[in-house]
């Protein structure tokens, strides 16, 4: 699988485009098994391949999902999610885009609780899966700087240990044999004030 193009800032006219209920759960299914065809999306949602089409098309326009150009023949079109960032900055000072970044935060947020939730009810999942997985709230006082810098730092060491997995998986297919997808979870910001 080709690697997905790196993080971009959503415009107005991508937010717009995102903030669909459908495009969340097409984007938010690409994110979780991987590349997948939009008769795959149709027959997982219900849909017609013709609407999730239409749908793939759109996200693809605003960059959201881009074509697996290692994957497909002729008709048959693969795509995988991209890398996004929605503008925190900008969302907060424009009251359309705070509003759009809203819709789509809420869609994002509900197939994340999903995902969790199947997570945590798979009463079947292997010991050394339900061992080395994390679910992890932690509160602390610091400054703008050393919340900054706390990001920076884990952002490295998940950029490392994802650079070594693809390192891995490159210099031998053949030991993903035992590798799952995985989703990391990382939120840090700053908690109201007390009154």
């Amino acid at each position: 699988m080709s690697e997905p193009r790196r993080e971009a800032p959503l415009d107005h006219a991508a937010m717009k485009a995102f903030a669909h209920p459908l495009r969340i759960r097409m984007f938010a299914h690409l994110t979780d098994v991987g590349a997948a065809t939009a008769t795959q999306l149709a027959d997982r949602f219900g849909e017609s391949s013709a609407q999730t089409s239409y749908h793939l098309r759109q996200l693809a326009r605003h960059g959201l999902v881009e074509e697996d150009a290692e994957r497909g023949t002729g008709r048959e079109r693969w795509w995988q999610a991209s890398s996004f960032s929605i503008p925190d900055t900008q969302a907060r000072e424009d009251p359309v885009l705070r509003s759009l970044a809203g819709t789509v935060l809420a869609g994002l947020l509900e197939q994340r609780m999903l995902a969790l939730r199947t997570w945590s009810e798979d009463v079947d999942a292997p010991q050394p899966w339900v061992q080395a997985s994390l679910q992890q709230a932690t509160t602390a006082s610091l400054t703008a700087d050393e919340l900054a810098t706390m990001n920076e730092a884990v952002q490295e060491v998940l950029e490392e240990h994802i650079g070594r997995a693809k390192q891995r998986r490159e210099s031998d297919p053949e030991a993903s044999s035992g590798e799952r997808r995985v989703r990391m979870y990382y939120d840090a910001f700053p908690l109201p004030l007390a009154d």
